[in-house]
């Protein structure tokens, strides 16, 4: 099928998704992970999706799900306390000191790193909910396309906020380095004094040795560290326009477009799936995978995660996820990358790394979905990344126009046979 006239309704497309976006923003509660505002958002897109979009009533589903949506960023509590424990007893104890900072490490690596629910135990349950909505084609179903975005918004970051990506980012590495540091000394210290602390027997800072010397100049980094027990304002939660309604209506967008020039697929079946929760560590997402276990195997099926469609120059298909450590989809990837390069939208290959964190691509892809993430943001963040700058009126026309003509593209080239 030729989609070319539903493309050349880009600019259309990036209006309606801006006031979409702000009638929410100005009509419901804040969204943040678990929230009745939140639920509020979700309950009014499935409206849209199915009496403006087309979708079939019957399949469009609120779903809810269990989570701790304060354990993402709660790990901080845990790590932070462990680590300066450790330094603290480091003159006196040595191996209690190495245990401390590994067990602290370690937490951060599996609750922020890898996204595992670790120490959600310790922290408040709430319900978040996720939203399913299926458009049947005309004839049998032969293969299936999927648009994913996350209704919740974030937690300020305000450091980010103060100084940017290179501030936020920075004060993180320069804690990781200070925990290493002592670890290291820590270990030299076993090594050299065995378990028995040097300040047990006699000391003075002239007599002392080099690596006791070194650890007193690393109480630089005590303020740091303590820092970073503030690097979230729970009590702040910002507007999130781009991350992350803009993923949310770009496959609305494209829905609406469909229906209002009546086109309908005949093999192709399209599916819009909101998960919830995302800001709390792709909860929603992992949620709807597990409910959702060993279905739309039937044909191939592949999603779409948009995450912070803002600037046309950082237009990204995401080949790695999850810090990195989350492989996507190949064939998925390159059929939106293709799409975007035929019909001549600046789009660039890339991956999101180490500190970048995760699109709910991540937990499609773990899940074994067919899946690819697409960001349009800069991965050294910038200001407006989880701050209150990320409002209704600080979204980008062009941006928003041409992730929805590369998403149409791409879905013309995927009802045509490519990439299955």
């Amino acid at each position: 099928m030729d989609l070319k006239k539903i493309i050349d309704k880009k600019d259309w497309a990036a209006q309606y998704m801006i006031d979409e976006i702000t009638h929410i923003i100005k009509t419901f509660e804040k969204r943040d992970p678990g929230s009745k505002g939140e639920l509020q958002a979700c309950e009014y897109m499935a409206e849209v999706l199915e009496k403006d979009c087309g979708c079939d009533p019957e399949t469009i589903k609120v779903e809810g799900f269990k989570e701790n949506p304060g354990s993402f960023f709660g790990w901080r509590f845990f790590t932070m306390t462990l680590v300066l424990m450790a330094i603290a007893v480091y003159f006196f104890f040595p191996l209690l000191s190495v245990i401390l900072i590994v067990l602290g490490l370690f937490i951060v690596l599996m609750q922020f790193g890898f996204y595992k629910k670790f120490v959600d135990w310790a922290f408040t349950e709430k319900e978040g909910h996720n939203v399913t909505a299926v458009k049947h084609p005309t004839g049998e179903v032969k293969r299936r396309l999927v648009f994913n975005g996350h209704p919740d918004a974030a937690w300020e970051w305000p450091v980010n906020y103060a100084l940017g990506g290179v501030g936020f980012e920075g004060h993180a590495i320069i804690c990781g380095i200070g925990a290493v540091f002592y670890l290291v000394v820590s270990i030299i210290y076993l090594i050299k004094q065995g378990t028995a602390g040097y300040f047990l027997e006699s000391f003075t800072y002239a007599t002392a040795p080099w690596f006791v010397k070194a650890a007193f100049w690393g109480l630089i980094f005590v303020p740091f560290e303590f820092g970073l027990y503030f690097m979230v304002n729970g009590n702040r939660i910002v507007d999130g326009a781009n991350d992350n309604l803009t993923g949310c209506y770009m496959g609305i967008a494209v829905l609406k477009a469909l229906k209002d020039e009546g086109i309908e697929l005949e093999n192709t079946e399209l599916a819009v799936v909101l998960t919830g929760s995302e800001e709390a560590g792709l909860r929603g997402s992992k949620a709807w995978c597990e409910a959702h276990k060993g279905e739309w195997q039937d044909v191939p099926t592949f999603f779409f995660s948009y995450d912070t469609i803002y600037d046309p120059k950082y237009l990204m298909v995401n080949y790695r996820d999850l810090n990195g450590t989350v492989k996507a989809d190949k064939d998925v990837c390159d059929l939106f990358l293709e799409a975007a390069q035929s019909i001549d939208v600046p789009i660039t290959k890339g991956w999101v790394p180490p500190l970048g964190g995760a699109p709910d691509n991540a937990a499609f892809a773990q899940a074994g979905f067919r899946s690819t993430g697409i960001t349009g943001l800069n991965h050294k963040l910038e200001d407006y990344y989880h701050t209150r700058r990320d409002t209704y009126d600080n979204m980008n026309p062009e941006g928003l126009a041409n992730c929805y003509a590369a998403t149409v593209k791409a879905l013309e080239m995927f009802d045509n046979g490519a990439k299955q």
